[in-house]
């Protein structure tokens, strides 16, 4: 087993766009300008897409223009068309994500298109990022299981990833959208992507929406998954996807990888310290365990009770 793994947080873009308050700009800047200095090895930072559809995520230019950038971290902006691609370049974006969907229901609901639809547009995309030096992923949604359609054949996910490369795409999550998979399923579907195409950077996504988003981190490491979202103290959720509820979060994730012996590149006391802001920042307490819990070498003094007489 590969005893390194990479954390991608993406708290700042899925995290921040399902909360009932819109977290102030220059507020968004200072987490993301906290979260850089963790160690993760990139940042979700925002999503260029239409202010009607997601209103928490109206400022991504005046963010991208305002944080301060670590020369480890690449901050990342998901795009859901040519135009979001268009202002995504131009803010100096280092990774373009494309987005789509693996069922047709939540494509239709997310994006008003099939994925077959969505696969005939990211040719375009691609072409306005040539000559910029960007990374392109691909997110393929409801990978594991739709809200609407149910079960995804893996089959279907296999022909989407397969289009993907064809046109050149180098690197796809394969999100768990509304927290449906199980780590069985995980881990066929992560051995049979990583089998077929061992150089694709593949990452998982998942949501802890029934409370399996470690289980089935830890499933797609044993398949040989490398890389991974989180979002900080567990927010998040898809606007588009009836149930969703918040990622893994990416203390209890590090923790876990950790504890294993399993290196993440994380300073788990800075990113402890940050995910203690959350529920100031967004005006509710958050899923995260390890926050409250501590991580597992904390001690308690013993009580007096106990004491030897």
């Amino acid at each position: 087993m590969n005893q390194r793994v990479t954390i991608q947080e993406v708290a700042p873009r899925d995290g921040l766009q399902i909360e009932q308050r819109f977290v102030p700009t220059s507020e968004k800047i200072a987490l993301i300008d906290a979260l850089s200095q963790t160690g993760v090895a990139k940042i979700e930072t925002t999503s260029f897409t239409s202010p009607k559809a997601i209103p928490n995520l109206s400022d991504a230019s005046e963010v991208m223009a305002g944080i301060t950038r670590h020369e480890q971290v690449g901050y990342v902006a998901l795009v859901p068309n040519e135009r979001g691609a268009e202002r995504a370049l131009a803010a100096g974006t280092d990774e373009l994500n494309l987005v789509m969907s693996a069922s047709d229901s939540h494509g239709l609901a997310n994006l008003r298109m099939t994925p077959w639809q969505s696969l005939e547009r990211f040719p375009a995309i691609l072409e306005l990022a040539r000559g910029h030096e960007v990374f392109i992923n691909a997110s393929i949604s409801t990978a594991f299981g739709c809200p609407f359609d149910g079960e995804v054949p893996a089959s279907r996910v296999l022909e989407i990833i397969s289009q993907l490369t064809a046109m050149g795409i180098r690197g796809v999550s394969l999100c768990d959208t509304t927290g449906m998979a199980n780590p069985a399923q995980v881990r066929a579907l992560c051995e049979h992507v990583l089998a077929r195409w061992p150089e694709l950077a593949l990452t998982l996504h998942v949501h802890n929406t029934r409370g399996m988003g470690l289980a089935n981190a830890l499933s797609a490491w044993q398949a040989g998954v490398t890389r991974f979202d989180a979002a900080l103290g567990g927010l998040g959720g898809c606007p588009f996807a009836p149930g969703a509820s918040g990622n893994v979060c990416t203390e209890d994730l590090v923790h876990m990888f950790e504890e294993m012996g399993i290196d993440t590149g994380v300073d788990l006391d800075a990113l402890l310290a940050v995910s203690q802001t959350l529920p100031e920042l967004v005006g509710h307490d958050v899923p995260g365990q390890v926050v409250k819990a501590g991580r597992s070498n904390r001690r308690y003094p013993l009580p007096e009770s106990a004491s030897a007489r």
